[in-house]
């Protein structure tokens, strides 16, 4: 019996004691349940790290076609804007030529109004010598005689009328 006397076998001994009160203290059940826990506590972190990136994708994924939307809808834009500026240049163009047309038309018609004007003036100045004219000559032939025949006859041809 040797075997009683020596460390090693009694270390031995010792070792199997501590391990079977671990064992009925179901401390290895206790540390296969912590580390379950923390095994379950990592896949629910995993899971929800998955379900986090998914939602980022999906954001992501809805980021850009609303960029997308929004680019297209930029592009109209511009393309609307060039359409109605290039209809605003046309009703400008024919604005203007219009209103050049009509005052021209008022133009001509000042025109013809100051001709006609002057026209008028012409002929009033002439009628206004004419009858100076007509007046000096009326006085200068008055001036020579010293009665007007006219007259002459009037009063003779009122003298046999009368009787």
């Amino acid at each position: 019996m040797e075997l009683f006397t020596e460390a090693e076998f009694w270390v031995g001994i010792a070792f199997l004691i501590f391990v079977g009160v671990m064992v009925w203290l179901k401390v290895p059940g206790a540390a296969m349940k912590t580390l379950d826990a923390r095994a379950e506590k990592i896949r629910a972190e995993l899971a929800e790290a998955e379900r986090l990136r998914k939602e980022a994708e999906d954001l992501l994924t809805s980021i850009r076609a609303r960029r997308e939307e929004a680019e297209r809808h930029a592009v109209e834009m511009i393309a609307n804007a060039e359409v109605e500026a290039k209809r605003l240049e046309t009703e400008g163009h024919v604005r203007l030529e219009e209103q050049i047309k009509r005052r021209a038309e008022i133009a001509t018609h000042k025109i013809a109004q100051a001709e006609a004007q002057a026209a008028a003036d012409v002929k009033a100045a002439a009628a206004d010598l004419a009858v100076e004219l007509a007046g000096l000559v009326l006085a200068g032939r008055v001036s020579k005689m010293t009665s007007d025949p006219l007259v002459d006859q009037a009063v003779a041809e009122l003298a046999s009328k009368l009787q």
